[in-house]
């Protein structure tokens, strides 16, 4: 029997980098996982990968009209759950003079407004003991260029695990954050070019203590310590960015 036999799990953003890497951790542990995201091509893919113990919806974090099908599909086929995972997100870099009034609106749409309403929406669904886990990023305390209203979004989401931990404990349910730093997803390569990514790589790497960018995985069995054996904390952060903000 798995580590996580008998849980029921939803994460978004759950069809490749980190929400992937957790999802299949969790469907090996025995979990039975509902992953969401934009792309049904991405998603078909990630369903195959995990087998039958997955579940795969398509949605929209910015369409509450999305979230609440997506309830109302979890509660059909799980009924309750144990776990969910917040991790729908884009990382678009945005330098200050170039930003433009979409681009702000798009990073606060999904980053915020979408991790927001996708808790309002499944906490109704939530049982007494559930976690929840908010993936938010170093940047949130770090001046890195081009990344002003990425890190502000982020810094949002730390706040919000303060404050939505403080709404939900009555029930029993946390709220935590995870903080990844530098993690090798191959999203850097789809939102700037090749050049520029490679640039960016090294810098990160440089910087880091342990000289490396970390993987999906080291990111997953964190956020799964926080959502199921971390059962002592609340509105905290753990981060998980090979020492670079602490050393």
């Amino acid at each position: 029997m798995g580590t996580y036999h008998g849980k029921n799990v939803v994460i978004t953003g759950g069809g490749n980098g980190i929400g992937f890497a957790l999802a299949e951790l969790l469907v090996k542990g025995g979990a039975r996982v509902v992953i969401t995201g934009r792309s049904q091509t991405t998603l078909d893919s990630a369903r195959e990968r995990l087998g039958e113990n997955a579940i795969a919806v398509r949605g929209d974090v910015t369409e509450l009209s999305d979230l609440e099908a997506l309830a109302d599909r979890v509660q059909a086929e799980l009924g309750t759950i144990d776990a969910l995972f917040v991790n729908a997100g884009i990382a678009t870099l945005t330098p200050f003079e170039s930003t433009t009034e979409q681009m702000f609106d798009e990073l606060f749409a999904i980053n915020v407004k979408g991790a927001f309403f996708t808790v309002q929406k499944l906490a109704p669904l939530l049982s007494s003991g559930a976690g929840v886990v908010l993936t938010t990023s170093n940047a949130n305390v770090m001046g890195l260029p081009e990344t002003s209203v990425y890190a502000a979004g982020k810094a949002a989401l730390r706040s919000m695990a303060r404050s939505l931990s403080r709404e939900l404990l009555p029930r029993g349910i946390r709220v935590n954050a995870i903080s990844p730093g530098p993690v090798d997803t191959g999203i850097l390569e789809n939102t700037m070019t090749a050049a520029a990514a490679e640039q960016f790589k090294a810098e990160r790497v440089a910087d880091n203590p342990m000289r490396r960018f970390g993987s999906p995985d080291e990111i997953a069995r964190a956020a799964a310590f926080l959502a199921f054996d971390a059962t002592y904390a609340a509105g905290t952060e753990f981060v998980v960015d090979g020492g670079v903000t602490q050393l």
